[in-house]
């Protein structure tokens, strides 16, 4: 039986919501000389923002991969794979945020002892990890997401509010119902 996981949708979401907050001003407080540019680098920011948060675990009878869609893969090249008489054991690591991460450690092959960091922000994290422990006989009960969800339900909230207001004060701005300061170069 064989499973695909992509990244969780309130990962992605949050990510992007992020990356949008950040740069959608930019354009609009930068010098008229650069505003072209950053215009032109805004949907490029975002199409690597989307190509690298939509990243897929396949899992099956072969083994492990990592994955990129078609459409990005050829500029990205992250990917590996992973057979699983290849696994030795996983390695938890702490984060400097508090929570922990696991590599899993590969024996054999050119790979041998080297590792691959555990995906952990997945969808049906859950069904992952069962899958995961029952093809590599690998105890993963003391795995669990890198973060809770309350952080990154937090930071998209936040984000969702920073973009409101973004466009909010760029409606003003068109419409003239506020102006930047005399002399601000804006």
């Amino acid at each position: 039986m064989s499973g695909v996981y992509g990244m969780a949708p309130l990962i992605r979401g949050t990510l992007v919501l992020l990356y949008l907050a950040l740069v959608l001003p930019l354009p609009a407080l930068a010098p008229a000389e650069l505003r072209p540019w950053l215009i032109a680098a805004l949907p490029l920011g975002l199409a690597v923002v989307l190509a690298i948060s939509s990243e897929r675990v396949e899992l099956d009878q072969a083994g492990l991969r990592l994955r990129h869609p078609s459409w990005c893969r050829w500029w990205l090249r992250r990917g590996w794979e992973l057979r699983w008489d290849q696994v030795q054991g996983l390695t938890p690591v702490a984060t400097s945020q508090g929570g922990r991460v696991f590599y899993v450690r590969i024996k054999g092959g050119a790979a041998a002892g080297t590792s691959v960091l555990l995906p952990q922000r997945l969808e049906q994290f859950d069904d992952f990890l069962i899958r995961f422990g029952r093809y590599t006989g690998l105890d993963t009960s003391a795995i669990g997401r890198i973060s809770p969800a309350w952080t990154y339900q937090l930071l998209a909230l936040l984000s969702a509010l920073m973009v409101a207001a973004e466009l909010a004060a760029g409606w003003a701005l068109v419409t003239g119902r506020w102006a930047f300061p005399p002399g601000s170069g804006l």
